[in-house]
């Protein structure tokens, strides 16, 4: 970890850098900077659900929990009867559920007993007429505030898998979670609040977490990033820590699938002297994925980033630590989906303690992960034994993303290829031509799909249309009451 450099005191160029570096955060993240809180580091599921756990047994007001995965495993049903024997004393629970994390784990029907006590349950985005690609879109949150005093942010899904198999030999998921206590709890409950009305009735507006401030707990300033789709607030502070960093830029992420202007980021931090590291799993619970995130190795690797994989079950945290004075953790994986399809929480901390202890864990998750080199005489990215994954559905997948990507650059001219890609023209040259003789010649193969597609479109956009009609004579007949 690096040593503390001693601080010069400020003078009065240095106060106005502060306040215009600050003001860009708040701009360019959507999110304003809010001081006075204190910020526990939870490492690991076990840490983390302990903790959850205990605040849920404590709640006197409201429990409000956002999570994209609840598991019917034992772990989930001790969760379900914490918060049913809240809801029966007559505290405000409210759960977020998403419909394709919780598809195949758990069923609507393992909450009825919340639901007979009192709490409500809502889930996120089932498929439906009026939305034909609406589940692409997902509530990847893990959020938990209860009362007006502590709010949990991370990386962990209520499931047992995060506590491993210690009787089969499988080592407890590596994860990141906070606990915050401050002002900050009252934007995490403001951030489940926007959508839970996204979903149904708004929460109360009385709740005392809404409407009131917490008191100050601590001398931590941090963001509350509310990744809604499309928003991309994470993505563009991710790109302007990248762009800031000076001396250190070590991530960790599960589910690596930098986008372009980000690797490029990231590439042009390590050129520039910037110790940039990536830790990634090295065995995935989505091999797809896995194979996905080596696809890009190689350009990372050839501008001076170093990438480890993690040698144990699985990898799950999402974090980040630049400089040893700014911090993130979250929901947020380093790809597309989580900077623009998804729903996410991610909380940016400015704090030199706090970056200090996150210093001190990177380095101790490298002691057990093995870093990615490049083998100099062969053309492909070689490291030393560990474990391994990627089916043949995995590789075929990384293969189609970088023969998109190289064709889709060749045909737009959008940046200069290099020698290793001509290959992959030829190749994509032949499938266009197969994708070709195909709609000329069985162009029912094609037509059927899309017209299937076009159809229900079609008629989702006429049950939008008649609900938009609904709303706006139910908003004049309201209008027309109100003396």
């Amino acid at each position: 970890m690096l040593a503390a450099r001693p601080l010069a005191p400020p003078t009065r160029e240095d106060a106005a850098l502060r306040f215009l570096a600050q003001q860009t955060f708040s701009r360019v993240a959507g999110a304003p900077s809010i001081g006075g809180n204190a910020v526990e580091l939870l490492i690991d599921g076990r840490a983390n659900f302990d903790a959850w756990l205990a605040a849920i047994r404590r709640a006197r007001v409201s429990i409000l929990f956002e999570n994209y995965i609840f598991d019917d495993d034992e772990l989930g049903r001790e969760f379900c009867a914490a918060l049913a024997e809240r809801a029966a004393a007559g505290v405000c629970v409210r759960v977020i559920r998403d419909w394709m994390g919780c598809l195949g784990r758990s069923r609507d029907g393992v909450w009825r007993g919340v639901r007979a006590a009192g709490g409500e349950v809502r889930t996120y985005n089932p498929p439906s007429l009026t939305s034909p690609l609406g589940w692409v879109s997902r509530d990847h949150r893990k959020l938990l505030v209860v009362d007006s005093d502590v709010g949990f942010v991370s990386g962990v899904c209520v499931s047992a898998k995060w506590l491993g198999d210690p009787a089969r030999g499988v080592t407890a998921w590596r994860d990141t979670g906070l606990a915050v206590r401050g002002p900050a709890v009252r934007e995490l409950a403001v951030a489940f609040a926007e959508i839970w009305a996204r979903l149904g009735e708004a929460l109360p507006a009385e709740l005392p977490v809404l409407n009131q401030i917490p008191p100050v707990a601590g001398d931590a300033a941090l963001r509350v990033v509310a990744t809604l789709p499309s928003t991309a607030g994470l993505y563009r502070l991710e790109q302007m820590i990248a762009a800031l960093a000076q001396e250190t830029l070590w991530l960790t992420d599960a589910y690596f699938i930098g986008t372009a202007p980000y690797v490029q980021a990231l590439a042009a931090a390590a050129r520039d002297g910037v110790d940039v590291r990536l830790l990634v799993p090295g065995t995935s619970d989505l091999p797809v994925v896995g194979a996905l995130s080596r696809a890009g190795y190689r350009s990372l690797l050839e501008a001076g980033v170093r990438v480890y994989e993690w040698n144990g079950s699985m990898l799950h945290a999402k974090t980040a630590v630049a400089d040893g004075r700014w911090a993130r953790v979250g929901s947020s994986n380093l790809n597309i989906a989580s900077w623009m399809g998804n729903c996410e929480l991610d909380v940016a901390i400015e704090d030199e303690q706090i970056a200090a202890r996150m210093q001190a864990q990177y380095v101790e998750d490298l002691r057990g992960a093995t870093e990615v080199v490049l083998r100099t005489h062969r053309r492909n990215v070689d490291r030393a034994k560990g474990p391994r994954t990627g089916a043949g559905s995995g590789r075929a997948a990384a293969g189609a993303l970088r023969l998109a990507n190289t064709v889709g650059a060749a045909i737009t001219d959008r940046r200069e290829l290099g020698a290793s890609e001509a290959g992959i023209l030829l190749g994509g040259a032949a499938v266009l031509f197969g994708s070709a003789a195909v709609a000329l010649y069985w162009p029912r193969v094609l037509a059927w799909p899309l017209g299937v597609l076009a159809l229900w479109s079609a008629l989702s956009l006429i049950a939008r249309y008649v609900a938009v009609v609904r709303q706006g004579r139910s908003r004049r007949r309201t209008a027309l009451v109100k003396p």
